[in-house]
């Protein structure tokens, strides 16, 4: 009969993971911690409502809900399946209410305390392992609460059936676990990768526009360029101070050109096999002059021996744009860090500074075409960095906190896969 009703608990902590799947693309309700709370709220109340009552105790999956709310939800969907789950527990009464009452507070502790941790975490069998674990702690609460209740009570002599209930009741939890986290996991990846393919789509059109663009404005700009050199070389008059201001006007257009049309796509002309070390090395000395004229400190933890291939004067432009923007978010006396490191997940360059951070919407819009943050310039830098990363098969993630600094994430998969989808990309 327990099994029977936390198997019916199962089926009541998915349902509304699967409302949350279906209405996940309304931003008013997919993304309220509000909606999520009352929907982990009503799955929580259901549970004690439908629990299995024995040795004066209920037996259901109400932390469950809990755990998901904490976790996917935010601290204030969390208050709302807590309060849900106490109000049930008042409704229903019982002589164990007291102890009802301390498990429901102890079992959220722990939820709570690790969720800055679970936001942290990439990777989704990490993820789901972690909601896991972390829905191990109420069992260890109901446990405590049950032996003290027993102690207490007159039951305390049914042991060996009580044990039984207590393996049946852990082993259901952690399934019911598993299964909702992972069903949370792929609406969540569905979302992501909705985002990246509207994302994708929106660069390829702009893509293509700023290369039509780039190339009509070019050829006119060539011949222009090419009168007023021959003008400067022979017009010693009063109008040769004013060319050469043009022609350097018109070097600088050249090159927002040339960001457009990298933009729209970057051109490996070189590919041969490079040593990030001596490359973000190289990186480091460029830019080092701007460094101390702003009075930054510039630290780098470089990993020696690794490598890839790759075109080195396109990844060294894309390096030189981040590590630029870095020291130029960074005030006087503040320092940037560059670290390169690989493991079996891959190569990872981390460039972080102590700058003055980004709000989670300025960091939203990192990569945008034309977005900056700073008070000059076009925010093609960013973009085209990324973009020419992206080719390259590899992923920037930008993490920021306002008044502490921002760190760019750039990782690259493991050699092998890399050397796959390079000859997928450029060969042929």
């Amino acid at each position: 009969m327990l099994a029977e009703k936390l198997l019916l608990h199962v089926l009541i902590i998915l349902a509304p993971v699967l409302i949350y799947y279906v209405v996940s693309e309304n931003k008013r309700f997919g993304q309220s911690p509000y909606f999520i709370g009352i929907l982990q709220g009503l799955s929580a109340s259901l549970c004690l409502l439908f629990a299995f009552y024995d040795y004066g105790l209920y037996w259901d999956l109400r932390y469950i809900p809990l755990v998901l709310a904490i976790l996917y939800g935010g601290p204030k969907a969390g208050l709302i399946v807590l309060a849900a789950i106490l109000g049930t527990r008042t409704y229903l009464g019982g002589d164990a209410l007291a102890f009802g009452y301390i498990s429901g507070l102890v079992a959220a502790a722990i939820p709570f305390l690790m969720l800055r941790r679970f936001n942290k975490i990439q990777t989704k069998k990490k993820r789901i392992g972690f909601a896991v674990l972390v829905g191990l702690w109420p069992n260890f609460v109901m446990l405590a609460i049950l032996i003290a209740y027993l102690v207490s009570s007159t039951a305390a002599n049914e042991g060996p059936n009580l044990l039984l209930y207590i393996l049946l009741f852990g082993l259901i939890q952690v399934v019911g676990v598993g299964f909702a986290s992972t069903l949370h996991e792929a609406v969540l990846e569905r979302e992501l990768m909705k985002q990246e393919i509207r994302r994708a789509e929106k660069l390829n059109t702009l893509g293509e526009l700023a290369a039509s663009i780039a190339h009509e404005v070019r050829n006119p700009l060539t011949v222009v360029k090419g009168f007023l050199q021959l003008m400067h070389r022979e017009d010693k008059g009063k109008n040769y101070q004013y060319i050469g201001l043009i022609l350097s006007e018109l070097a600088r257009a050249e090159s927002i050109i040339n960001d457009y049309l990298n933009f729209a796509k970057p051109e490996f002309k070189k590919i041969e096999k490079v040593d990030l070390g001596e490359l973000l090395n190289d990186v480091r000395m460029l830019l080092h002059p701007l460094a101390v004229k702003e009075g930054i400190h510039l630290e780098s933890f470089l990993e020696k021996n690794v490598f890839m291939e790759t075109d080195k004067n396109q990844f060294k432009q894309a390096l030189v744009n981040i590590l630029k923007n870095a020291i130029e978010a960074t005030p006087q006396d503040g320092r940037v860090y560059i670290k390169l490191f690989s493991n079996t997940s891959g190569i990872q360059i981390l460039i972080k500074d102590t700058g003055k951070g980004m709000s989670k919407e300025q960091v939203s819009r990192i990569g945008t075409l034309f977005y900056t943050t700073k008070d000059k310039g076009t925010g093609l830098g960013t973009t085209v960095s990324m973009r020419i990363i992206d080719t390259m098969n590899g992923k920037v993630v930008y993490s920021s906190e306002l008044g502490k600094g921002t760190e760019v994430k750039i990782s690259f998969p493991p050699v092998r896969q890399e050397e796959q989808v390079r000859k997928e990309s450029f060969v042929g």
